[in-house]
Order: structure tokens, then C-alpha cells, then sequence
């Protein structure tokens, strides 16, 4: 519970640029637990809504596909009944942390594509910012 308070207090700190810390490490390692937070949280958010979620894609009254995995593409490589796990979603939402960008997954949906824009956007900011800010201490 303190590690998210802490999280917390760096973003609030950073945006303020009020003195949360003049040890950078402790910055880059507060900054290094914002960003598994984040690709947790979206992996999620993105397996939770995908199709109705898990339980509707489990009891096969899932809606059409918010997103397109490579496999749902290729038959020939998975089984005939494959799905999308969570670690599905969870590789896709760190991917799309990472690149900043479209992956191999296809989004289908508007809220999906907004979804995308809104963790590349967090993910850009804060990574500029823990850096920028442990730039300045570290001068």
C-alpha cells in the first residue's frame, strides 16, 4: 500500500516540481514502479473489456473482437477454439507501452484505439518526465 502512496507522491511531485527526492535513484526506481503499474492496469482494462470479457469469451456469447491478435489470424499455428488469455493482453499492453505505437495487435474499435493513445501517452510522460526531472538533480 505504501509503494502505490509513494508512486503517487512522485507523480504529484514531478508535475509540482516539488522536492519529492534529490536522489536520483530513488527517483528512477520510484519511476520504475510507475511503469508496471501502468502496463498492469491496461492489460487489464483491456482483457476485462475485449468481447463482453473473460466470462462472456468463456461461455461463447462474446461480441465481435475489440482487438485482432496475430493469432486469430492465422489458424494453422494455434488450436481451431483459441482465445485470448491474459497474458495476451498484458504482452500487448506492455508492447504498446514500449513502442508507443501500434503492435502486432489490431485495434477495432474507437475506445480501443482511445485506450492505446491514452497508455502510449502516459507512458511517453512519465518516462520524460522521471528522466528529466533525475537529469536535474543529477547536474
Amino acid at each position: 500500500m505504501g509503494d502505490r502512496h509513494d508512486a503517487i507522491r512522485l507523480v504529484i511531485a514531478i508535475i509540482d516540481v516539488s522536492p519529492f527526492t534529490n536522489d536520483a535513484k530513488v527517483l528512477l526506481a520510484s519511476g520504475g514502479a510507475i511503469r508496471p503499474a501502468d502496463v498492469i492496469a491496461f492489460g487489464l482494462w483491456f482483457w476485462a473489456l475485449d468481447r463482453g470479457g473473460p466470462a462472456a469469451r468463456a461461455t461463447c456469447a462474446a461480441r465481435p473482437p475489440a482487438f485482432v491478435f496475430p493469432e486469430m489470424k492465422s489458424g494453422g499455428h494455434v488450436a481451431p477454439d483459441w482465445s485470448p488469455q491474459f497474458v495476451d493482453y498484458f504482452h500487448f499492453a506492455f508492447a504498446t507501452a514500449t513502442a508507443f505505437g501500434p503492435t502486432d495487435v489490431s485495434a477495432t474499435r474507437p475506445w480501443t484505439k482511445l485506450m492505446m493513445m491514452s497508455e502510449e501517452a502516459i507512458s511517453l510522460v512519465v518516462a520524460r518526465l522521471v528522466v528529466a526531472r533525475a537529469v536535474n538533480i543529477l547536474k
